[in-house]
């Protein structure tokens, strides 16, 4: 059997008496869309990055990629993308100065920057703003340029932190269909969010609620579980029982 792309066992983060994840355990498959929703403050961003070796947990065990993340973070960050909820960007830099900023970060050649670079403005059909700032660029332009450069390096595992933060409807399900094409390559994608409606868009999801995982599964379980419409009525269903 393939290894689990990302397992973790009772991983804990604590910042003096408060506990921001709590003992959280779960596996995710590799090419899955898993979807760590919650509402702001729930946990799932010191989770995220814990899982990316940029923050020591208090106790517990995890694997990324099959490496260890208290002793092989290294490791971990070669073969992970990550987008931040920010985006990502330097908007003092070009478009094509960030791209290729980024590739060098990410160790590629200079070949490979440069065919990257020509391939990655075409697909998303940029290159009239090759040479503009990124500051000057729209919002959803942003957001797909900086999902683009967090995989421009080929990736097995994508974690993305509140990627469709502050954008609108339209251009959040614009947004998915990357995650789509990625996933359909192979590429795990691990996306936190606390817009409920997204869920719909996973594989699996679990709700953190109060640094705990409270609820796992596909979305069709969980509404079923909890005889709910929606994603969100399950999400308040569980904020009402922890008050």
């Amino acid at each position: 059997m393939t290894q689990p792309a990302i397992t973790t066992n009772a991983l804990t983060k604590r910042f003096g008496d408060f506990i921001a994840t709590n003992a959280i355990t779960f596996e995710v498959a590799p090419g899955e869309i898993f979807g760590f929703l919650g509402a702001n403050g729930a946990g799932k961003t010191t989770a995220m990055r814990m899982l990316c070796g940029l923050l020591k947990p208090s106790s517990g065990e995890a694997r990324v990629a099959g490496f260890d993340i208290y002793t092989q973070t290294e490791k971990i960050k070669q073969r992970i993308g990550y987008m931040s909820q920010k985006f990502s960007l330097y908007e003092d830099l070009t478009v094509k100065e960030n791209i290729r900023f980024y590739a060098g970060i990410y160790g590629l050649s200079n070949s490979q920057i440069r065919e990257k670079t020509a391939g990655l403005l075409e697909k998303l059909r940029m290159e009239d703003e090759a040479d503009k700032l990124v500051s000057a660029l729209p919002l959803g332009w942003k957001q797909k340029l900086s999902f683009s450069i967090a995989v421009i390096h080929d990736p097995t595992i994508v974690f993305l932190d509140e990627p469709t933060g502050g954008v609108d409807p339209i251009t959040r399900r614009h947004f998915w269909d990357l995650i789509y094409e990625s996933a359909s390559r192979g590429v795990t994608i691990f996306v936190t969010t606390h817009y409920m409606d997204e869920a719909e868009y996973c594989n699996r999801i679990s709700i953190m609620v109060d640094g705990k995982i409270r609820a796992l599964d596909t979305p069709a379980a969980l509404k079923q579980q909890f005889g709910a419409a929606s994603m969100n009525d399950v999400f308040l269903q569980l904020a009402r029982a922890k008050s």
